[in-house]
């Protein structure tokens, strides 16, 4: 079984699997956060130009839990910006030059979504139709785990994880505690493995795209969506940047 190092991390913490193997390895899906490609695909490097992003006090008062773990509130910075303007979690996906072909979803490694701190661990990710969703519970707290209209879950404190899938694409399909309204995450469905989300300098990559011509597109939730056309040949591997500025922001 595959797992990239955090999600292992948190499913050894948990208890959820007797012991792993622990190596890097890439994110979900097809892609990983960052790097650069020796074999056939797309990498590049999501940006951001614009004012400082400001950071977000969110007020967890409304539950004594939550409270405890974050007494003067949760920072988050919905446009999180690393070194050289690289933008983290961006979702960078294939959206057209795969008609007509089929891709089996993954059976063992699962895509991994954490309840910790009454917030979600990561804030976006991507997962194949059919493919298992686990979603665990590291607080001492009730969530609601909703993600409809595809399922709607209950997970008491004592419930360590349940096992969803996603039936139908979606780019994004939201994932909300209806208990803590602040807490939300974003997964791409999507009927191809070909994805990615960018790290926190902002590369990505995914590699084994075939040859062909493509439509990519770049989905931030806050800076809106960017496209753009790639040719992908036998065994090359082609770069392909998007720059996202404040003009795109949809707060």
């Amino acid at each position: 079984m595959r797992f990239p190092l955090y999600r292992a991390c948190v499913l050894l913490a948990m208890g959820l699997v007797p012991s792993l193997v622990l190596a890097p390895a890439a994110s979900a899906g097809a892609g990983g956060k960052g790097g650069r490609l020796r074999s056939g695909g797309v990498h590049g490097r999501a940006t951001y130009s614009g004012p400082p992003p400001k950071a977000i006090i969110l007020p967890m008062g409304s539950d004594p839990k939550c409270l405890e773990q974050h007494p003067h509130g949760f920072r988050f910075t919905p446009v999180e910006v690393g070194k050289g303007g690289g933008l983290a979690d961006v979702f960078v996906y294939v959206k057209s030059g795969l008609e007509g072909k089929k891709f089996e979803s993954p059976k063992e490694e699962p895509v991994l979504f954490d309840q910790r701190g009454c917030w979600y661990y990561p804030r976006v990710a991507g997962a194949m139709v059919g493919e298992k969703v686990w979603i665990t519970n590291s607080d001492p707290v009730f969530h609601n785990v909703d993600a409809l209209p595809e399922f709607n879950g209950r997970m008491p404190a004592g419930l360590k994880k349940i096992e969803e899938t996603f039936h139908q694409p979606a780019v994004m399909r939201q994932i909300k505690c209806d208990v803590h309204p602040w807490m939300k995450a974003y997964v791409g469905v999507l009927e191809h493995p070909f994805f990615a989300v960018t790290g926190k300098d902002g590369s990505f990559s995914i590699p084994k795209l075939p040859p062909g011509r493509y439509v990519l597109e770049a989905w931030h939730e806050r800076l809106g969506v960017l496209t753009k056309e790639v040719t992908v040949g036998k065994g090359g591997a082609v770069e392909a940047d998007f720059a996202f500025t404040d003009k795109g922001d949809k707060s």
